[in-house]
């Protein structure tokens, strides 16, 4: 959309893999675990690159995960799943990108966490470290979410002048079951759960789950049609605002300005997963052009 073009790609998980190979098929995909692999192979598959970008899984971070370790530091050096971060780190430092840009939750800095990934890129030879904070609803994305972006350039795009609310987002999707747009068929919901959904009101939850230090995150709300949706989650189903029934990947993709062309591989929770674990594409390219400005 900004005029990358990607080379190479890593996933553990074999369904955004898919996808990933689906809808970028000049690209090479790997599905392996990026612990694993060993840089001096990447350079010969990949050659020179401009950029490096990543998301290593957040739950290690997120204040969501009841489970996450409680000293900061730990979740980036004890965690094995946090540990993805470092592995990240030794990627850029041996690629040697002109410009790297890893997202994560807001947790990722959390503490002594900033002190700690500026001195891990140091060691790989980025010495200047920016965390750039950045809300998707400021650039065009229909549900809100804040995210930080840790770069060795300063990221911060010029912001849209209007924001995107659920109608607007979902007004010309024709009904569910279509043949068109892809990933358009409604989950199956039991009666006595689309008759409770019948009863809430706009913005409310029909469920919620504890997260770390106690606190209670919601699940299942009914969208409001007048405003920007709530952060979509891996975990995130939501109610369709006019109808008693739950979103599907569709809708859900398009509450995170996916276009409609872009399909979702894998079983249906894969799909809603990879629509949630994702960087809004609205988003994604407001900071492309960015990073294309400092090549």
């Amino acid at each position: 959309m900004a005029g990358f073009e990607g080379i190479l790609a890593i996933d553990n998980d074999k369904a955004p893999a898919r996808s990933y190979s689906a809808n970028f098929p000049k690209s090479i995909v790997l599905n392996e675990d990026v612990a694993k692999l060993n840089s001096k192979l990447l350079e010969r598959v990949a050659g020179d690159v401009d950029v490096v970008i990543g998301s290593p899984p957040c739950e290690p971070y997120t204040a969501a995960n009841p489970r996450r370790m409680e000293d900061p530091l730990d979740r980036l050096y004890k965690d094995p799943v946090g540990r993805l971060v470092l592995h990240f780190i030794r990627l850029v430092g041996d690629l040697k990108p002109k410009v790297f840009v890893m997202e994560n939750v807001i947790g990722l800095i959390e503490g002594p966490l900033k002190d700690a990934l500026r001195k891990e890129f140091a060691r790989v030879g980025y010495n200047k470290i920016y965390f750039n904070v950045l809300h998707a609803e400021d650039y065009c994305t229909p549900s809100h979410r804040r995210r930080v972006f840790v770069s060795n350039i300063p990221i911060n795009p010029p912001k849209c002048r209007k924001r995107i609310t659920v109608e607007e987002a979902l007004r010309d999707l024709p009904p569910p079951n279509n043949y068109w747009p892809p990933n358009h068929e409604p989950p199956h919901m039991p009666k006595r759960l689309e008759r409770r959904a019948s009863k809430l009101r706009w913005g409310d939850a029909l469920i919620h789950y504890r997260g770390s230090g106690g606190r209670l995150y919601p699940n299942m709300i009914k969208l409001h049609p007048k405003r920007i949706a709530p952060t979509v989650l891996g975990s995130s189903r939501f109610f369709h605002p006019f109808e008693n029934r739950l979103l599907t990947v569709r809708e859900q993709a398009r509450l995170m300005g996916y276009p409609d062309n872009f399909i979702f591989l894998g079983s249906k929770d894969a799909q809603y997963n990879q629509v949630g674990e994702s960087v809004p594409p609205p988003l994604s390219k407001a900071i492309a052009k960015v990073v294309l400005k400092h090549l």
